[in-house]
C-alpha cells in the first residue's frame, strides 16, 4: 500500500555498512538507508503515512522524515551514518538539505549512543557460543567512530589505519582477551574525548525543526522530494 513512498517520495538513498566503511569482503550485502517524505496531505486521512519501510530492494530500509530526525537527533549512529555515507545512490534537492544540515544533529549524546550500543552488543556476542566476527569488528568500529567524532567534531566512515585489523578481527584471528584489550582502549579514547569535545551539549534542534516545517510547506505547495 505504502510503496510508493519509498519508490517516488525519497529524498536521499545511500549504502551503509561495509561498503561504505571500506570493509567488505566477497559477499558482502549491499545495505541501502532512505529517507522520504510522506506528502503532507497523507497526514490528514486517519491512517498515517508509516514512519519507517522494508524494501524494495533486499536489505533496503527508509525511514520518513520526521521519524528519521527525531531519531538522529538522539545521536543514533546508524541514522548519522546515512547522512555521512559517501556512497550516495540517490539524492533530491530536499535531500540535499538534509545532507547540509548533518552538524546540527551532532551533539555530545554520541558519547552516550554509540559508546552504550558498541558495549552491549560486544557483551552479547562474547556470550554466544560461536561469535559472528562481522558484528563484533563493526562493533568496533563504532567505537573508534564516537571517539573520533568527539575528538573532531566531525563523523567520518572511513576506517583509516584501523581498516586491515578490523579485518582481521571478521575473519576471526584475533582473540576474544586481544579485542577486549581493543574495547577498552577505545572505550578509555571515547571518555576522554567528551570533557573538551568541539560538539555542542545538544544538537540544534531548532534548526532541524525549521528545516521540517519547511518541508512540509513546501510538499502542500505541490513541490516535489
Amino acid at each position: 500500500m505504502w510503496g510508493h513512498l519509498v519508490e517516488r517520495h525519497t529524498i536521499l538513498s545511500v549504502v551503509v555498512g561495509s561498503r561504505a566503511f571500506g570493509l567488505a569482503v566477497a559477499g558482502s550485502d549491499t545495505d541501502r538507508r532512505g529517507v522520504y517524505v510522506a506528502p503532507t496531505e497523507d497526514f490528514w486521512s486517519l491512517t498515517k503515512p508509516p514512519t519507517h519501510l522494508d524494501g524494495p530492494e533486499p536489505e533496503q530500509f527508509s525511514w520518513e522524515v520526521e521519524r528519521f530526525a527525531m531519531l538522529a537527533l538522539t545521536g543514533n549512529p546508524n541514522l548519522l551514518e546515512v547522512l555521512y555515507s559517501p556512497l550516495v545512490e540517490h539524492i533530491t534537492p530536499l535531500g540535499a538539505e538534509l545532507r547540509e544540515l548533518a552538524p546540527a544533529f551532532l551533539s555530545r549524546r554520541v558519547h552516550r549512543t554509540y559508546g552504550a550500543f558498541a558495549r552491549s552488543q560486544l557483551a552479547r556476542a562474547r556470550a554466544d557460543a560461536e561469535p559472528r566476527w562481522k558484528p563484533v569488528a563493526h562493533m568496533l568500529r563504532l567505537l573508534a567512530a564516537g571517539a573520533a567524532l568527539l575528538e573532531t567534531g566531525t563523523l567520518t566512515t572511513d576506517t583509516g589505519p584501523d581498516r586491515d585489523r578490523l579485518l582481521a578481527v571478521r575473519r576471526g584471528e584475533l582473540t576474544w582477551p586481544e579485542i577486549t584489550a581493543w574495547q577498552e582502549a577505545l572505550g578509555v579514547r571515547l571518555d576522554r574525548a567528551l570533557p573538551d569535545s568541539p560538539l555542542p551539549v545538544d544538537p540544534d534542534t531548532a534548526r532541524v525543526e525549521s528545516w521540517l516545517h519547511s518541508v512540509r510547506r513546501r510538499s502542500l505547495s505541490g513541490e516535489g522530494p
